[in-house]
């Protein structure tokens, strides 16, 4: 077919690319100081200001929440697939250092104690993500360094971190003047490190950044290895056989479809009211009572589960957690924590085994009793990154009995709508195949817009799917625009290039249009909006984590309602088929 999508002028992305590929070819260690001007040059969406004297709080904010705290201390990130690549390195019983977790991303990662953090990759979109994010957040923590190296003010973040006394209104007021930020600012920045503000604002003043980065293992073959031992992890844990079973997939998070089948919450509810109203958390106190207020509308079962996320972290609540996990057993939800490089939690749920009276009233859908007689599952994973998506459905495909569905409910970036909306595409463009993916998305405005409570449904979108999130530039954005693409993510193509495979005879082509409609299985994405490049607004990431749970709440209930109507009738065909039969 002819090219429909436009050619971006993207010359510098392309460059910085070749550029951190070339270098991390090397045995030794690359120092990002290297990739300065290579990243400067691409003029990011996602950091404008990367050349400019002035600090780019959003940059350094976005990346600050996709690097573990431990990073204030890092001199050398080594990054590889392979558990044993890093053995050979010479970096013993890396899986006896430290776990350490990024805020904003999921990454299985390890720190020494002293300089080193040991990064497991899942495919080249980690290297596309990771690389970019330790270069702006050195870029940004050397301009903090130029501004506070020899001010006053150091002294007095030396006592405060010494005594652990917070910063005082004077404080914030000095560290905006010396750093040339606005007070609301000076806020946003100290809410991002939480109680690693001051110690790394010392940090930063006293030196200068210099990371380091070494790439071990990094072929085809590890990627494909590191999959396959998660599936195989996978398969072990589940008492059936999954290569007998049908399979509704789902690519999404690890909290809302169990919540909205197995009611766990929603049965506890007086217990998490009394919690809420003891106000130890007072950020939650202040959204309950602006709800029962009616100060801000709201999905009342949303909130009780955010509310059980917030108590199950806490001492008390770790009985109900137990509790929880019990019940869902019961209901047939096993969940399987990833053990290997491959950090992508999954679930597995037994359709014939829910309790049609404890799921979400707003998924019980008519009929719902006669699962009792499906043999279907849905597998549920924390939506991976990028590349690693493909291989996870290639590798899930060849292992189950039927592919009964695709549905994914992910993060992106919008071109022409606000923070909360959902986006329902039906074209993908995909950077890293080239292809235009046209099919049929199970989903439209009316799948949603009852169970949403604050955006905008926006169906019969063009979405593309991009290589890394700091690799867009202004230019790049307008060129898509022009022709109508307004969804950035970073996981549709991937997912539709698995598709191909799993209905052609070949591999996934490249640089062509390529039609799935007639795939012989439910296909359904369904996207929320965390960003807004265009307008540099805040991130979902830093917005009140239950006005973030509305979309994704309300894509979840959407998936699961159809799924269920799907399995509905496809028990009612079967009982009809053996009656006629047995006739």
């Amino acid at each position: 077919m002819e090219r429909t999508v436009p050619s971006t002028d993207s010359e510098e992305i392309e460059l910085y690319q070749r550029t951190y590929y070339s270098l991390l070819r090397t045995s030794d260690e690359v120092q990002i100081r290297a990739l300065v001007e290579s990243h400067t040059r691409t003029e990011s969406a996602l950091h404008v200001k990367a050349g400019e004297r002035q600090i780019d709080l959003d940059a350094l904010i976005y990346a600050s929440l996709r690097l573990p705290p431990c990073i204030v201390q890092t001199r050398l990130v080594v990054i590889s697939p392979a558990e044993g690549a890093f053995q050979e390195a010479g970096y013993r019983k890396v899986a006896d250092w430290p776990v350490v977790v990024a805020p904003g991303r999921r990454r299985r990662m390890h720190f020494d104690g002293r300089e080193t953090v040991a990064a497991y990759i899942a495919s080249k979109s980690d290297i596309d993500d990771l690389i970019p994010i330790l270069t702006a957040y050195q870029i940004e923590w050397n301009k903090i360094h130029l501004q506070l190296h020899h001010a006053p003010l150091v002294e007095t973040l030396r006592r405060l971190v010494e005594t652990g006394e917070p910063a005082s209104d004077a404080v914030r007021t000095e560290l905006g003047q010396a750093l040339e930020l606005l007070p609301a600012e000076i806020e946003r920045l100290e809410a991002a490190w939480s109680e690693h503000f001051l110690p790394t604002l010392l940090a930063m003043a006293i030196r200068q950044k210099r990371l380091a980065v070494r790439l071990l293992a990094s072929s085809y073959v590890d990627y494909r290895r590191a999959t396959r031992y998660w599936w195989e992890h996978i398969s072990r844990c589940i008492p059936t056989l999954l290569a007998e079973r049908s399979v509704y997939f789902v690519s999404s998070n690890t909290h809302s479809i169990v919540n909205l089948l197995s009611g766990c919450a929603l049965r506890r509810e007086a217990e998490l009211i009394r919690f809420v109203e003891s106000g130890d958390d007072a950020a939650l106190w202040n959204e309950y009572r602006a709800i029962q207020e009616e100060e801000v509308p709201s999905r009342w079962e949303n909130f009780v589960y955010y509310v059980l996320k917030k108590y199950a972290r806490t001492p008390q609540g770790q009985a109900i957690l137990h509790a929880c996990r019990e019940e869902m057993r019961t209901c047939g939800i096993w969940h399987i924590e990833s053990l290997h490089p491959l950090d992508v939690d999954a679930q597995v749920i037994e359709l014939c085994a829910l309790q049609p009276g404890w799921v979400d009233p707003r998924v019980r859908v008519e009929g719902i009793e006669l699962l009792r007689d499906s043999d279907a599952l849905i597998l549920n994973i924390d939506y991976p990154l990028g590349l690693a998506a493909y291989r996870i459905l290639t590798q899930v495909a060849t292992g189950i009995g039927e592919l009964r569905g695709l549905y994914v409910i992910g993060k992106a970036a919008t071109l022409n709508g606000r923070i909360g909306d959902v986006m329902v595409p039906g074209v993908v463009h995909d950077e890293h195949s080239q292809n235009t993916y046209l099919f049929h998305n199970v989903f439209h405005c009316a799948s949603v817009r009852p169970y949403l409570v604050y955006g905008t449904v926006l169906d019969n979108q063009k979405a593309i799917t991009v290589r890394g999130t700091f690799l867009q530039n202004r230019n790049y954005m307008d060129v898509f625009y022009r022709e109508g693409f307004t969804d950035i993510e970073m996981e549709s193509g991937p997912y539709l290039s698995a598709v191909y495979e799993t209905t052609r005879p070949n591999r996934y082509p490249v640089n062509e249009i390529v039609d799935l409609h007639g795939a012989p299985f439910d296909i359904g994405f369904l996207h929320y909006a965390s960003d807004t490049p265009f307008t540099r607004g805040k991130m979902l990431a830093e917005r009140l984590s239950y006005f973030g749970m509305d979309a994704t709440y309300a894509g979840s209930v959407a998936v699961v309602r159809r799924i269920l109507e799907q399995e509905v009738e496809a028990v009612r065909g079967r009982i009809a088929a053996k009656n006629a039969g047995a006739v």
